[in-house]
């Protein structure tokens, strides 16, 4: 029912809309740097941390990366990336958010050291909803999942498959254990992301993640001077 006189305005379009703008700000800054920027979605112990620093030894030599942490509590994840080798590490504490937003990066941003960066990981809050909608800054969205959660992921949370640049499928080592059916994750996947790579790592054993670590160096290469008004860049070379 409206009233006259009165306007209405719907508050989460408008968090998103001042969200988009800070995250606008934070893409144009991290391209003029030349630093690609993944924000790694996930739900919670599906292996973010480990991804990041089996990336981080993958990259050792390569590239130079920082990591942005984020939690609702507690520094442990920052700590793990630091001893891991990764060149500066910030840690966001949201106090019961259930997602990173743009200005919480935009802080983050100023305590790295951009210049002696090529790729920074946002470790996103465990969660496959929330983060789906706010844009951060990122070049590339990516989606992680873990083959003990199960392979109808991508039928109960579509959004999130379907805004990815890339697909992490991690733990493949307990495919058998715990039947999974890869060929029904795949096509539940490709009905929604055409165009995404499907990435199958195992962090336990190190299988996949130099192909991963050099899809994500070649994503660099295009970094600077891309259209910084886009805010998710779709993969360069992804299979």
């Amino acid at each position: 029912m409206s009233v006259p006189g009165v306007k209405l305005v719907t508050i989460g379009e408008r968090l998103l809309v001042d969200n988009d703008r800070v995250a606008a700000r934070n893409h144009r800054r991290l391209s003029e740097a030349g630093v690609l920027t993944v924000n790694i979605m996930a739900a919670p112990g599906a292996g973010k941390t480990s991804f990041i620093v089996r990336t981080l030894e993958a990259l050792r030599g390569r590239a130079r990366a920082g990591v942005i942490e984020g939690d609702i509590a507690g520094s442990i994840d920052a700590e793990t990336v630091l001893a891991a080798g990764a060149h500066g590490a910030v840690q966001i504490n949201t106090g019961g958010n259930c997602h990173l937003e743009a200005d919480m990066v935009e802080r983050a941003l100023h305590d790295l050291d951009l210049d002696g960066l090529d790729v920074l990981f946002v470790e996103n809050v465990g969660n496959l909803v929330c983060p789906t909608q706010w844009a951060l800054g990122e070049h590339v969205k990516l989606c992680l999942v873990g083959a003990a959660e199960g392979d109808d992921k991508p039928v109960k949370y579509p959004p999130m498959f379907a805004a990815s640049d890339a697909i992490v499928l991690n733990k493949t080592d307990l495919i058998d254990l715990v039947d999974f059916d890869r060929a029904f994750f795949t096509s539940s996947v490709r009905a929604l992301n055409p165009a995404a790579p499907i990435f199958d790592v195992s962090c336990r054993s190190g299988a996949g993640i130099p192909v991963w670590a050099d899809w994500l160096l070649a994503q660099r290469q295009g970094v600077s001077g891309r259209d910084s008004a886009r805010l998710g860049m779709a993969p360069i070379g992804g299979t």
